[in-house]
C-alpha cells in the first residue's frame, strides 16, 4: 500500500531534520520502504511516498520522527489503478 506522508517541520526548523536524518538515516523498520521525496521551496514541509503492506510500520517510523516533525499520512493509489477500478463503471 502507498502512503504519502505530509511532512511539516516543528519550529521551521529544517535543519535538525536534515542533521538527524545525516547521523542516523531514515531510521525505517524493516518492511517499510521509501520510494521517494520533494522538498517545497521554503523548506517548510516535505512530502514522501512511502510503501508497505502493515501500516503499523509506518506508525512506528512516524513515532522515531515525531519530536521533530508533524505528520500528515493520506493512503493513495496509482491514478492508472483507480482508472482500471473505475473503467468498468463508466
Amino acid at each position: 500500500m502507498l502512503f504519502m506522508v505530509i511532512e511539516t517541520f516543528k519550529n521551521q526548523d529544517g535543519k535538525a531534520v536534515y542533521r538527524r536524518f545525516r547521523d542516523k538515516g531514515r531510521q525505517m523498520p524493516d518492511g517499510l520502504a521509501f520510494v521517494g521525496s520533494w522538498v517545497q521551496a521554503d523548506m517548510g514541509r516535505c512530502f514522501q511516498l512511502m510503501e508497505c503492506d502493515d501500516v503499523t510500520l509506518l506508525q512506528r517510523w512516524v513515532a522515531q520522527w515525531s519530536d521533530l516533525i508533524g505528520f500528515e499520512v493520506v493512503p493513495v493509489v496509482a491514478g492508472k489503478d483507480t482508472s482500471a477500478a473505475l473503467a468498468p463503471l463508466l
